[in-house]
């Protein structure tokens, strides 16, 4: 953090001054250390002021800490808010990237401070607050392009919340690295959500509507020459047609595909059944097998029994005879 220079004439701040010292220290405090990490005392310090005086113009640190999160918060909407003013839709998206990267080039501070979300006591709201606001302007813009596309606009509120989140950890990711520049990350943002993955263009490039963009907080600025000319209006319409006749012609080959996954299914499920009647028949077959076999074993068992009883009547009528002629031999034995 810069430190505060005293002022060069010996005159006393006004309050006014005084409060915007105050703010601008807090402002570079918070960015450095966090709300938790930032005393009053650090701020007095800075300012060269005795902590009563901090108390007395802001109540203490949550009252300079409500004031910075609010500023930051308007400025960085009021930036989006400008680049979604664009007739495109392409050109809006473009814009909207490039607002979020001149925030954080210019705001660096204020946006280390937004993304840490903001503490209960700045009363404002948080970071996620904000990123719901942009994403319900969006939600606009992304309905008339499903409309226009035939999609369901019920969507448009889900991909607006995918399409900020991506830009906002993208701007995150940027805000240390700082490279590539701010037309060229906006360029490939622009290219993965517009062309998505399977159409990434290999060297991207903004439109001559938002090259060189530079955005004004809380005003909307006249732009001439820098609307779409004739030329590349027609171009974005031939791209747009272009787009529709590749989902058109993916649309079908999905249902063509479906198609065959459906008659290979069909396909599948017949060979299945054909199968099972097969398994089915060779059951019967074994069954039958078994059932005949058992009824040869059946009349078998009957036959043996059937033998078996009449050698038992054979040998039943043997003995009779036997004892028979023993009883004729006793009785003419010689007294």
């Amino acid at each position: 953090m810069e430190p505060v220079t005293e002022p060069r004439s010996r005159r006393r701040m006004t309050g006014a001054e005084r409060r915007e010292q105050l703010i601008h220290i807090g402002r570079a405090l918070f960015a450095e250390k966090g709300f938790d990490g930032t005393s009053v005392e650090e701020i007095a310090a800075h300012a060269k002021v005795s902590k009563p005086v901090v108390y007395e113009h802001f109540g203490g640190k949550e009252g300079i800490y409500a004031v910075v999160i609010d500023r930051e918060m308007q400025r960085l909407l009021s930036l989006v808010t400008q680049a979604l003013s664009a007739s495109h839709s392409l050109v809006k998206l473009e814009r909207a990237a490039l607002a979020l990267l001149q925030y954080i080039e210019e705001s660096s501070e204020g946006f280390r401070i937004l993304v840490r979300d903001s503490h209960a006591a700045s009363g404002t709201g948080t970071f996620g607050s904000l990123l719901s606001d942009i994403a319900s302007q969006v939600e606009d813009v992304l309905a008339d392009e499903f409309v226009e596309r035939g999609y369901d606009p019920k969507l448009a509120p889900m991909y607006a919340q995918m399409l900020v989140g991506m830009v906002a950890l993208t701007g995150q990711w940027w805000l240390d690295v700082r490279k590539p520049s701010r037309e060229d990350v906006a360029a490939h943002l622009v290219n993965l959500c517009w062309n998505g993955l399977t159409s990434l263009d290999p060297n991207p490039r903004l439109t001559s509507a938002s090259r060189g963009l530079v955005l004004s907080p809380g005003l909307v600025p006249e732009m001439p020459g820098k609307e779409l000319s004739d030329k590349e209006l027609k171009e974005l319409g031939k791209q747009r047609e272009r787009e529709l006749k590749e989902q058109e012609k993916l649309r079908r080959e999905l249902e063509k595909q479906r198609e065959r996954e459906a008659k290979e299914l069909e396909r599948q499920r017949e060979r299945e059944l054909k199968e099972q009647e097969k398994a089915q028949r060779e059951l019967d077959k074994q069954r039958e097998r078994e059932a005949k076999e058992h009824e040869k074993l059946q009349r078998e068992l009957e036959k043996q029994r059937e033998r078996e009883h009449r050698e038992q009547e054979r040998l039943r009528a043997l003995e009779a005879r036997q004892a028979e002629l023993e009883a004729r031999l006793a009785d003419v034995e010689p007294q």
